[in-house]
């Protein structure tokens, strides 16, 4: 990803950079060189010439912000849809159990407003309107403690795979008994 948390820019951030622009702008007329208007601004060289290419082609109005490079695919009042949708529970939808994970809500998604996300595109989603992981603070009430104990105790050790061979084992590939 292009940006730390998987989005682009804030408007803060974007309203920063196209101040940058515009100073660079005026810089230009003033006939000033890349690579001192570059140094002056902290910004690379090469985007100086980008940028002044893009001035000298159609003045200061090339450089301003054209804004957010994509608008979400859900809307706030969209979104506000989809909490209502979720608030009804996993079961009303379909799914047999009280659990919402990311590729249910992405069906969901699909089936009710037909945009297409990723999982982590809607893990981002959730996490810009304020939505986090949860996790269960208390175990199943259906939890049966001895029969789980039993299973540890007789299962788990024909399903586990020991660490080590209890014979000595062979570093060579080609002459397995060679130690």
């Amino acid at each position: 990803m292009r940006y730390a948390q998987g989005g682009g820019l804030t408007d803060e951030r974007r309203a920063f950079r196209e101040k940058l622009r515009m100073e660079a702008a005026g810089r230009f007329a003033l006939g000033e060189e890349n690579a001192v208007i570059a140094h002056d601004l902290r910004v690379s060289v090469r985007s100086v010439q980008r940028w002044r290419r893009a001035w000298s082609r159609n003045g200061p109005r090339a450089l301003a912000s054209k804004g957010p490079a994509s608008l979400p695919l859900l809307s706030d009042e969209l979104f506000a849809v989809l909490e209502r949708e979720l608030a009804k529970g996993p079961v009303a939808h379909g799914w047999p159990d009280q659990t919402w994970t990311l590729s249910r809500i992405k069906t969901l998604i699909g089936r009710r407003f037909h945009k297409s996300y990723t999982v982590q595109g809607v893990a981002a989603l959730l996490k810009r309107h304020g939505w986090s992981c949860q996790v269960p603070a208390r175990r199943a009430i259906e939890r049966d403690e001895n029969l789980v104990a039993g299973w540890v105790k007789e299962t788990w050790p024909s399903v586990e795979v020991p660490w080590r061979r209890s014979t000595p084992g062979s570093s060579s590939r080609t002459k397995p008994d060679s130690r």
